[in-house]
């Protein structure tokens, strides 16, 4: 329920389309190539993408039927280039197919599988007799798309932090920044896009009650106990300490805060009033303490006289 602004940034989708699609991307070319009977070849591999990928507008390729390639000097005839959000990144297809077949043959696996060292029989699992499996043995590239699908449903489950580093410099050495390279990462990182979201989004969201019983001790309204709805109390508090109003927005069920300096305002603010908070519990408690030891006292000296004055 909130306003937001919206931030153009490349999809990077329509990459992963070319490369991984199951009939027309470019894994999947690769494949069909190592599987087809007849002579085949790099060259042959690279004839069959400028055929299927020749209207895309993020291939690139010296025999590609598109026009604006055929004069492209700067592309060798066994190469090809896709174009990605952050630059152009070269392919060279020799060995490609190669690569791409399993070559470990089946009758191998199964004798490895049978060595008495545990280690060696525990890197062939397919040898074992009671997983024979007759089909050919997939790709590299099916295994390589098997497992980044594996580990992004595994990510989908998780909420990770990604951790961004730049290099810079080649030399490993301090004190040397190349400027270049480090324009050239934060561009194929995504750092420019991600920082205007962050300038354009907000921070720091969190649910209402949760806010208001974390800030709760700022306000004297609210403080100790506020006895209405928890969004009408972040607002008396927000209102209390006089935050500006393009630094917050209210949502639904969530306080939303756009700079973290608002935050660490906050935090700051807590940290103190917990500490004149504490301040005031010690002196209240010494108060205590003082004022029944000062009344036992008072009592003794009561009994005492009182049998002095008896006895006297």
């Amino acid at each position: 329920g909130i306003e937001w602004t919206h931030i153009e940034y490349f999809n990077n989708a329509i990459i992963c389309d070319l490369i991984e699609n199951n009939q027309t991307g470019i894994l999947a070319m690769l494949d069909e190539e190592c599987l087809r009977p007849g002579t085949v070849t790099d060259d042959t591999f690279l004839e069959k993408l400028n055929q299927v990928c020749a209207t895309h507008q993020h291939f690139e390729s010296r025999m590609s039927k598109c026009s604006r390639f055929l004069n492209d000097t700067s592309l060798p005839h066994s190469c090809f280039r896709i174009q990605h959000y952050a630059g152009k990144v070269m392919y060279q297809v020799e060995g490609f197919v190669d690569k791409n077949n399993d070559l470990l043959y089946r009758d191998l696996s199964q004798a490895m599988w049978k060595a008495s060292h545990s280690l060696i029989k525990a890197l062939f699992p397919e040898g074992n007799p009671a997983k024979i499996n007759l089909k050919r043995p997939p790709t590299a590239g099916s295994q390589f798309k098997a497992s980044v699908a594996t580990l992004m449903k595994n990510l989908q489950t998780k909420n990770p932090n990604y951790i961004r580093c730049i290099k810079p410099n080649d030399k490993k050495a301090a004190h040397i920044f190349n400027d270049a390279l480090v324009c050239h990462q934060i561009r194929y990182l995504g750092l420019l896009e991600n920082v205007r979201v962050r300038r354009a989004g907000y921070a720091f969201r969190q649910m209402y009650e949760p806010c208001l019983e974390r800030y709760k001790m700022l306000c004297k309204q609210t403080w100790p106990h506020w006895r209405g709805p928890a969004r009408a109390g972040v607002e008396v508090l927000f209102n209390e300490l006089e935050i500006p109003e393009e630094e917050y927005s209210f949502g639904r069920s969530k306080i939303f805060i756009r700079n973290p300096r608002t935050l660490f305002k906050l935090e700051d603010l807590r940290k103190q009033r917990l500490e004149d908070l504490a301040t005031l519990i010690e002196k209240i408690y010494r108060g205590w303490k003082c004022r029944t030891r000062f009344l036992l006292m008072k009592k003794s000296q009561i009994v005492i006289a009182s049998w002095y004055r008896r006895y006297a």
